[in-house]
């Protein structure tokens, strides 16, 4: 008889019959009732009160009834904290079993049970389990670690467990590798700046052997591992990578794709030019193949994860068309995702038979896969130039046949391809124009509109096309009304005598009949435009447009790079990095890709980049040296402080001002422009209080107000960059540069919200760094900040902050707070900008400090392709404070001698060697702290070459 009688029982009393049962001497009985007990606890009876009859079973041989009662005391030890230390003498007992089963089993128990009192108990019995002569007790003992850890995480460093641990990484059993490696990684997750998996050449060997050995899932724990490690140069990476290659063939798909995880962080370090390269790139595509002929599940998975390794290495696939197929059984899923990838993977060679099934696609039942083939038939074209006249042509045969999702889906990538390809296909507007009564998509209507819009001169009857759009306008969504008014604008532009009363009709609508504030802003934009300077407006409304690029869908570089480094995990699923979806900082490490080394193509390492990239392109991760969160979740994030607006923020006050009386000289009764036509002006009352524009608003955006506004000449500012992108701060994306104005260091940021909530409440804190800059004010931004809203600020900054050496050594950690969460993201501020404006040292002073700084402190950089003179040179590093102290001619070579002084007092003393003509100078510093020359170089390079 099966055990699922025991689950069948309701009987009233069934407490006081299990109780007697328990104490039954007969051991057969004991078992039962034990069962019984079990299966009650599973559905959800509370049966805590049988807690001491049941830990009395416990001293049994029998180890199925062992396990049974191991299992009840997991689950009521947290409720029963008291009683369960009764069981504590059974497991220091079983800890020294002589049945390795049993042991184990203790241990593993032992680390279940999440009670404070009882944890130091267990201590010792772990200890003897971890060094037991049985393999299997010490790999159960390793994960036992990592429980306790969890639970007391102070107990278990103290006890010297951690050591024990990374001792078992060296053990002769595979699997008890394994198994430490998999506790410390979790342990070093919780704890990113502990530093506990210190791997080297020798530890990386042993686990490489192991990984032969052990189970499947030791082998993920093992590969994922290495996957952490960066090797010293080339020769070694490729040395793990053919060790690792033969994982690829593994049955188990978690085991491959961990696999091909590590071998492509790897080859960033290897050179294109090696054998090894090559055939590394061969290597990968069957096993990726193979996993599409699992269940359709795991091939999601596995074409989520082939998604970016195409975007990362094209090549890997690009001889795989065919597997990325549809199958007619494909789950809907399934089919989108190969779609996506049979256009990354499209080139000439193969665009022939990829037109084909998308165009055989594009008659199937399945109305999403549909429109997803529809468009795929577009991107092809944008793609593919030469591909471009087939694919219009399949796109019209798809048009006749008058479905009327399709014929939509259609017309909006013709609107790409037009764009794309400006003069080639226009001879299918005529086509498009016969199905513009079927259009019910806000997407398509506006595509049709802007495709009649930009070519009207070729449409008779463009004006009579608009005007039964303008029928409808109110009930049309935004999208379709903004395309309305540029189009109709377009076309007064080309055909201005016989659209007037139509141009007036919509700029009414827009401007005085709409609550929208994009198209009020939009329609008074044309209105003052069309009004002052009708030469103006066509500059500006009918300018060549840019072409569209091929891959508007690409992931961003620096994130690719980084879910590169999470192939086989949630990350790579969602395509978004894990702090993206994982709440609180716990296990949250930004991760990238190995710098190449000097035998590869790229010589630069992150430390030496190149010193002119905006802060945001050198440092894309957290400095390893501590956790992101460190000091910073200490930090008092406190509302912003009320008070009179920063002086500082020249840049918000100047775009105000630079509209003079705000909008109110966009109604004045301006004289009309030559040869303009009768235009009645929009009436003052319609213009709606909120237009004041503030920073953000439509006008100022528009007209770019705020560029060269604050920025006085002065030290090179570099072009802002996005330091915290949107995605990883819910919908707030911020960019920013740092300035220094007559010795004031500025941080100059532009917050735009993104999200479809206003956020509110900001303020701003920096981590501890090694020039203590700190904030001088709080973060004022004076109004909330609306969806799709940019504001400017620029915040003063002191260096009277808190000091801690940081690596790299101008590397900033920063917390910024609003009403929906705290954010955090790291950049590298410009050295120049802590160069004080009393550098210029006496020549005498000069020479003797020269001569006093030890040799060994001195250091020498090339600075290559600058065509500057020495005079040139000489002008355009003392606007930035580094002070020319003397200048000699020595064998037709420019010597300049340079003093400049840090923030905090370090002078740094130079000699700029410069031959006439030759674009290469030689540049020698020297310091008293040498560790800032190499950021002192890179300011060189910056200033001199912006």
């Amino acid at each position: 008889m099966t055990d699922s009688k025991y689950f069948t029982t309701t009987k009233k009393g069934e407490i006081f019959e299990l109780k007697a049962e328990l104490n039954s001497d007969k051991k057969e009985k004991k078992k039962e009732a034990v069962k019984k007990v079990i299966a009650s606890m599973t559905v959800g009876k509370d049966v805590s009160a049988l807690f001491p009859d049941v830990v009395n079973c416990m001293q049994t041989d029998n180890l199925e009834l062992k396990k049974l009662v191991y299992l009840y005391l997991m689950n009521y030890a947290k409720s029963q904290p008291d009683m369960a230390i009764m069981a504590v003498n059974t497991f220091v007992k079983d800890c020294e079993d002589p049945n390795p089963l049993i042991r184990a089993l203790a241990v593993r128990t032992m680390g279940c049970i999440r009670v404070d009192k009882i944890t130091e108990y267990l201590c010792e019995p772990l200890r003897k389990c971890l060094k037991d002569e049985d393999p299997y007790v010490r790999k159960t003992a390793a994960v036992c670690v990592a429980k306790l850890h969890d639970i007391n995480a102070q107990l278990v460093e103290d006890q010297g467990f951690l050591d024990t641990l990374k001792d078992l990484i060296s053990d002769s059993n595979p699997m008890v590798v394994a198994n430490a490696v998999a506790a410390l990684s979790e342990i070093a997750e919780s704890h990113p700046s502990s530093n506990l998996l210190d791997l080297n050449p020798q530890s990386i060997n042993k686990l490489l052997t192991a990984l032969n050995e052990c189970t499947e899932w030791g082998q993920i724990f093992i590969l994922d591992c290495l996957a952490n490690y960066t090797p010293k140069d080339d020769r070694e990476a490729q040395s793990i990578c053919e060790r690792v290659t033969p994982r690829l063939s593994h049955a188990n798909s978690a085991v491959v794709l961990s696999a091909v995880k590590v071998l492509m962080k790897f080859m960033e370090m290897l050179s294109k030019d090696l054998d090894y390269y090559g055939t590394l790139l061969k290597k990968l595509a069957p096993p990726l193949v193979t996993l599409l002929s699992a269940e359709p599940e795991l091939q999601y998975v596995a074409l989520r994860n082939i998604n970016l390794i195409v975007q990362k290495r094209p090549e890997v696939l690009k001889h795989e068309m065919k597997v990325f197929f549809v199958k007619y059984n494909d789950p809907i899923y399934v089919k989108l995702e190969k779609l996506d990838i049979m256009i990354r993977l499209a080139s000439q060679a193969n665009i022939a038979q990829v037109l084909a099934e998308l165009k055989e696609y594009a008659t199937e039942v399945d109305v999403d896969f549909v429109r997803k083939a529809v468009r795929a038939i577009g991107r092809c074209a944008i793609k593919v130039e030469q591909s471009a006249e087939r694919c219009v042509s399949t796109l019209l045969d798809l048009i006749q046949t008058k479905v009327n999702y399709v014929v939509q889906e259609a017309i909006v990538v013709i609107k790409d391809i037009f764009r794309k390809y400006p003069n080639k296909y226009e001879s299918v507007i005529a086509t498009l124009c016969e199905n513009l009564d079927s259009l019910d998509e806000p997407e398509a209507r506006a595509a049709m509109i802007w495709i009649v819009g930009e070519y009207a001169e070729r449409i008779d009857n463009a004006d009579e096309l608009l005007e039964s759009f303008l029928e409808g306008f109110h009930d049309e969504s935004t999208q379709v009304q903004l395309q309305l008014l540029t189009a109709i604008v377009k076309l007064f532009l080309k055909k201005p005598t016989e659209t007037q009363e139509l141009v007036q009709q919509v700029l009414s609508l827009a401007t005085q009949d709409s609550d929208n504030p994009d198209l009020r802003d939009r329609g008074y934009i044309y209105w003052r435009l069309l009004s002052t300077d009708p030469v103006a407006a066509k500059e500006v409304v009918l300018a060549e447009k840019p072409l569209i690029s091929e891959e508007t869908d690409l992931i961003e570089p620096t994130l690719l790079d980084e879910l590169i480094c999470y192939i086989g995990t949630l990350a790579s699923v969602y395509h978004k990095p894990p702090s993206a979806f994982v709440e609180g900082g716990r296990g949250v490490v930004h991760k990238s890709l190995p710098p190449r080394t000097a035998s590869s193509e790229s010589t630069e390492s992150p430390e030496t980049a190149p010193a002119g990239a905006p802060p945001g392109e050198q440092l894309d991760t957290i400095p390893t040296q501590g956790d992101l969160l460190g000091d910073l979740l200490n930090l008092d994030l406190g509302p912003p402080v009320s008070g009179p607006p920063l002086a500082t923020s020249a840049v918000q006050m100047g775009a105000v001002d630079l509209l003079g009386g705000g909008l109110d000289s966009l109604m004045g009764d301006e004289p009309e422009g030559i040869g303009a036509p009768s235009f009645v002006a929009p009436p003052a009352a319609a213009v709606p209080a909120n237009l004041g524009a503030p920073m953000g608003s439509g006008l100022s955006d528009l007209f770019d107000l705020t560029s060269g506004v604050g920025t006085l000449s002065g030290s090179y500012v570099a072009p802002k960059a996005v330091w915290l992108p949107a995605m990883k701060a819910k919908g707030l994306e911020i960019s920013g540069t740092f300035t220094r104005q007559a010795g004031s260091i500025s941080m100059d940021l532009q917050l735009t919200n993104k999200a479809l909530q206003v956020m509110t409440d900001f303020a701003i804190q920096f981590n501890r760094n090694s020039f203590g800059l700190a904030p001088a004010a709080p973060l004022q931004v004076h109004a909330p900040l609306s969806p799709t809203q940019t504001v400017e600020i620029s915040l003063p900054l002191s260096t009277a902050g808190s000091v801690m050496k940081t690596e790299p050594l101008n590397s900033l950690q920063v917390a910024v707070k609003n009403n929906i969460d705290v954010f955090y993201f790291s950049t590298l501020y410009p050295l120049h900008i802590l160069f004080v404006e009393d550098g210029k040292m006496d020549r005498q002073v000069f020479l003797a400090t020269w001569k006093d700084i030890p040799n060994e402190n001195e250091a020498q950089f090339q600075i290559r392709d600058c065509p500057l003179n020495a005079e040139a040179v000489s002008s355009r590093l003392q606007s930035s404070s580094i002070f020319t102290v003397a200048r000699r001619n020595v064998e037709g070579q420019d010597m300049l001698y340079q003093s400049l002084k840090l923030t905090n007092g370090i002078w740094v003393l130079a000699e700029l060697r410069i031959q006439p003509g030759n674009p290469s100078f030689t540049l020698s510093l020297k310091c008293r702290a040498p560790e800032v020359s190499q950021h002192v170089y890179q300011a060189y390079e910056t200033i001199l070459k912006n």
